[in-house]
This record gives structure tokens, sequence and C-alpha cells, in this order.
């Protein structure tokens, strides 16, 4: 395992993270907590140090998990959870795939903290993230103000915002980076989708900003991991179960394009973490990790060869082409034009 220190700070995170939406949701399969414990503990004894959770996920579980699993080397791993969705004031509010009520108000924030801290069992969060925030918490300089009241009360140590759930959210981005010079910025990013993520991550560059990115969906929803077929059916309660079928089927045309990347002590997962950490912004990529075998696999990926400049160009004259792929124009969330802002 590698790691890297956020810009100006003192945060070091692994290389590769674990994010707990895959032990706590039962939307990649269902774990029990012992099961989940017990891979957050090989996971650390693989290297890795940052764990991201969400207050949302599992209604807490995902952050008590944390607190099971690491209780006793708190000082050892980095913490990285979210607020925003209330998930408390309506038992039956979560539907399959819809999103919770939003409350990004002062009270309510405060009290989410607070919450966190107790199911985590620690006194202080190391990267506290906005939850799927829109373009009114990235303009709310109220909320920005309590969450630096937060830091200088030493009960986080960075924040942030995580954007989504789906794909897109372009000028919520490119602001938190360029208005805010937020931290942390977790986004969508991999080598099959790399819009908006690449004008997000080029917003730093341009403003000078001290952000480090955290991605997540590095292997587009599995499929840059490199098993899927044409014939690949998904489990009942499996959210790519409900993508259109021309998802997977183009999916796996685009990847096999891309198999040049495999190479002995290399596998494609693996190869689509290097491509991500090609990028010396990126802090920490995010694989979703639901078995052992995958957890040893991409732990493993910093320590492969990284790719080549000849590959890096070979990636990005597939991207430009589409992967020799034609398709309808992708659907956006979020804010993706200026005009919209303004509307």
């Amino acid at each position: 395992m590698k790691y890297r220190t956020y810009p100006k700070s003192d945060v070091t995170v692994s290389e590769v993270g674990f994010g707990l939406w895959t032990t706590s949701t039962g939307w990649w399969g269902n774990n029990t907590d012992d099961e989940a414990v017990a891979m957050l503990r090989e996971a650390h004894d693989l290297g890795i140090t940052l764990f991201d959770a969400a207050d949302t996920y599992g209604n807490g579980r995902s952050e008590e998990q944390l607190a099971t699993a690491f209780s006793g080397v708190r000082d050892r791993v980095v913490y990285a959870t979210k607020f925003g969705y209330d998930f408390t004031s309506d038992p039956d509010a979560r539907r399959g795939q819809f999103e919770l009520p939003h409350d990004f108000s002062p009270a309510f924030v405060r009290k989410a903290l607070e919450d966190s801290l107790r199911r985590l069992n620690t006194d202080y969060i190391d990267i506290y993230q906005m939850h799927n925030a829109r373009m009114a918490q990235v303009a709310d300089d109220a909320l920005w103000e309590l969450l630096a009241s937060f830091k200088a009360e030493g009960k986080i140590r960075m924040y942030g915002v995580a954007l989504g759930p789906a794909i897109g959210w372009r000028y919520e981005g490119i602001d938190a980076v360029k208005e805010r010079n937020c931290a942390t910025l977790q986004i969508i990013w991999n080598i099959l989708e790399q819009y908006p993520g690449n004008e997000q991550i080029q917003a730093a560059y341009e403003s000078d900003a001290d952000t480090g990115y955290m991605i997540r969906v590095p292997h587009s929803s599995g499929m840059l991991e490199g098993h899927y077929t044409k014939d690949t059916v998904f489990p009942e309660n499996d959210h790519r179960r409900h993508r259109p079928h021309s998802w997977l089927l183009n999916g796996v045309d685009k990847v096999e394009t891309l198999r040049f990347l495999e190479r002995p002590g290399r596998t494609l997962g693996q190869a689509a973490i290097q491509w991500l950490l090609a990028e010396p912004r990126v802090m920490s990529v995010l694989p979703n990790i639901y078995n052992r075998e995958q957890l040893q696999e991409f732990a493993k990926a910093p320590d492969t060869p990284a790719l080549t400049d000849d590959e890096l160009a070979q990636v990005a004259a597939l991207y430009a082409k589409n992967f020799g792929i034609e398709e309808p124009p992708m659907n956006f969330k979020g804010t993706m034009t200026r005009d919209e802002i303004h509307a």
C-alpha cells in the first residue's frame, strides 16, 4: 500500500480506501455485521487506512461497524463520513433507489455530527462531507462557516463535499473547488466515465486550490473489473439490475478495447485504479468491495505496475471516440450548465 497526504494538511490516507456502502446497505449483497467487521479489519491489515462511511448508510450501521472494527486502534485509521440526509423522521421514506429528504439546517447538522461521533465512538471525525450536496449548499455561507466552527472545536479535521448520487453535478463540484477551496471533493470518475470528473479535477489546477479528491465508482459499477459478459444477470436487490440492458452490452464491448491494460502482475481492475492514481490530485480511490477476493485484489493495486505514458495515451484516444461504441448521450444529474444556476 502507498499513501498520500491532502494538500496543506496533516491528513494522510491510503491510496485505496474502503467505502462502507457495500457492507451496510444491502445494495451489493448482504453482509452480517460480523462479516463486515472482519473484512474491515482485514483491509486494515492490508494497509488500508481510509474508511468512508455515511450516517445514512444502513441508518447509522456503517458508522457502528467502524466503531466495532477499530475502537482499539482509532489513531491508526482515518474516518470519513457524511451528513445531510434525514433518515430518522420518516422510517418509510427510503423506498428503493429514491433519495431521502435533505436537511442542512444548522441545528440538524449539529445534531448529525454529534450522532455520528456517538456511533463512531470517537471524539473527532477526520473527513466530514456534505452528502450529495446541491448548488444551494455549495453557495450557503452559513453552512461553510458552521463546518469551519466544527473544525475549530476539534470535532472534525477536514470538511468538504461528496457529489452524487448519480454521475454529473458538474458545477456543484467546480464551484466547491473554485469558490470554496474545499479541502476534499468526492466524485465519480473512471476510465469509462470521465465527464464531468475531468473538469472537476481541472478546476483545482485552474484556481490553485488546495483540494484533494476521493474517487468513487472507479470501476464503473463493476464493469472495469472485467468479469461481466453480455449474459450477466444481477441479483434481485442489486442496483445494477435496474440499469438498461444496453448499459451491460455496450459496457462489455468497451471493456474489450481495454484488455491491453492487463498484464502479468496487474489485472484490469487494478489497472483501472492505477489510471486514477496517475492523477496527483487523487488522494484515495474507493472501489466497491463486497468480498475478500476483491479486497485483496484492489488493496494490491498501488503496488502493481503504474500505467505507462503510452497506455495512458491509448486510453485517452479510446475515450475520445467512445471506445468505438455509438450510443445516446448520457443523462447527467445536477447543474451541468451555467444557465441552470441563474434560471
